[in-house]
């Protein structure tokens, strides 16, 4: 038997469901940038990834189109996803603080990572309409994980005002009203904590906004909620 995460990712890298994404999608797996002009790219909907059991889970933005539209795994083979695994590393939630490639080796313990949005949108920009069609996806993901997770960390504004009506039509009891995003922000859902953190996009990461320790700070504190819920 196919065990559900496995079923609903075959379904979610199937989604030609709005055009603009799909028409970009594969633009850019064609014309590719130069540095990986010898590389084949994904160019699909890019679905989650880590262990199918969490007690964690790690909601962004949407893949980045020479990052994870071309490896085909969340934040993998950019920058962001530099930045996001060293800290799983450091924290003990990652096997190697690197994620260069699908086979690396790569593993997740207890952490499961994912987007509102599961293609590649132009200027990293999904539109609220995008954003939308693809909730069904986040919706079965949650339902599927919430039963052991935790906590749930939010990278990104995008990412915490897509995570509330998602939790609600997964019929997860949270807040109609829910704090506003902030970089350490916590909130309640149902027993859970949801921890707000700067995304790790360059935007961010270069400028000094987001600093490894602060993101560290996050991540530890959503390990310990895991420890004081076990």
């Amino acid at each position: 038997m196919t065990p559900p995460l496995a079923g609903l990712d075959a379904r979610i890298v199937e989604c030609r469901l709005c055009p603009r994404l799909v028409e970009w999608r594969e633009r850019v797996a064609v014309e590719k940038r130069r540095s990986f002009a010898d590389q084949t790219y994904w160019g699909r909907p890019v679905p989650g990834f880590g262990d199918p059991d969490p007690r964690i889970l790690v909601v962004g933005l949407a893949p980045a189109a020479h990052g994870a539209n071309r490896t085909g795994r969340m934040f993998t083979g950019d920058r962001s996803g530099d930045w996001l695994y060293a800290s799983l590393y450091r924290v003990g939630l990652a096997n190697q603080p690197t994620s260069v490639s699908a086979d690396d080796g790569l593993r997740l313990d207890g952490v499961y990572i994912t987007a509102p949005v599961k293609c590649a949108p132009p200027a990293n920009k999904p539109t609220p309409d995008e954003r939308d069609a693809c909730r069904p996806w986040l919706v079965e993901e949650v339902r599927l994980l919430w039963p052991r997770l935790r906590a749930v960390v939010v990278l990104g504004g995008f990412g915490w005002a897509a995570l509330w009506p998602t939790l609600r039509e997964a019929g997860v009891p949270a807040p109609v009203r829910p704090p506003k995003f902030g970089h350490g922000v916590e909130a309640e859902a149902d027993g859970r904590t949801v921890l707000g953190c700067y995304h790790v996009s360059q935007q961010n990461t270069f400028t000094g906004r987001l600093t490894e320790p602060m993101l560290d700070a996050v991540f530890t504190r959503a390990v310990e909620l895991t420890a004081d819920r076990e």
